[in-house]
């Protein structure tokens, strides 16, 4: 990847372009990242650097963390995150990537957590269609129904779309538009929606099929 940052999501609103059409944004502010670690092929294999966001107190982190920060010499952060850039070879620890590392127009990649919906149905989980709410059918309406299973095999097929944890997982929107970047309160709007509830952190790159 050329270009990434970490970020937080703040929300979702709507802007205006020239000829006064609406278009759903997400807000997110988007750095300032520091390098806290570069790793090169002569050491690592490979070239990358891990990127640190956000400001955290030494009483919430461990000694491991705060000598990480500490050999490095920047300040703590919260949140760690490695971008294998093309261009890490030539960044050095302590560098500072901001927002207008994006420009409106481009196309970026959005990864974040899903919200959470604990154990869910099927109905609310996978979709499935409720039973008629009539008399006789019994109340099983939102019940998953037949398993397709029957003296042979004897059983339930593996991956087979039944109640369970619903949400909470990685997830990655693609090929969103940068609409609109605001270096100087570090905010990046991008059409659509992104994973996650306000408040959440994600991480931006550029898009990997555009």
């Amino acid at each position: 990847m050329k270009k990434g940052i970490i970020g937080r999501k703040v929300g979702m609103t709507q802007i205006f372009d020239d000829i006064g059409n609406v278009i759903p944004v997400t807000v997110i502010e988007a750095g300032p990242c520091v390098v806290v670690q570069k790793k090169t092929t002569e050491n690592d294999g490979y070239d990358a650097v891990q990127l640190g966001f956000g400001a955290v107190k030494e009483k919430h982190l461990t000694k491991a963390d705060m000598g990480h920060f500490k050999k490095a010499g920047v300040d703590n952060k919260k949140h760690l995150k490695e971008f294998r850039l093309e261009g890490a070879a030539a960044m050095n620890v302590g560098d500072t990537i901001t927002a207008d590392t994006f420009a409106a127009g481009e196309k970026v990649d959005v990864t974040g957590t899903s919200k959470g919906h604990g154990y869910s149905g099927a109905v609310k989980r996978w979709g499935h269609h409720i039973l008629r709410m009539t008399h006789g059918t019994g109340p099983v309406h939102r019940q998953v129904g037949s398993m397709g299973a029957n003296s042979t095999p004897s059983r339930v097929y593996k991956n087979k779309k039944m109640a369970g944890q619903y949400g909470n997982v990685k997830s990655t929107v693609l090929n969103l538009e940068v609409v609109k970047v605001d270096a100087e309160k570090n905010i990046i709007a991008v059409k659509g929606a992104v994973p996650g509830s306000r408040g959440n952190i994600v991480f931006l790159r550029d898009s990997v099929k555009a």
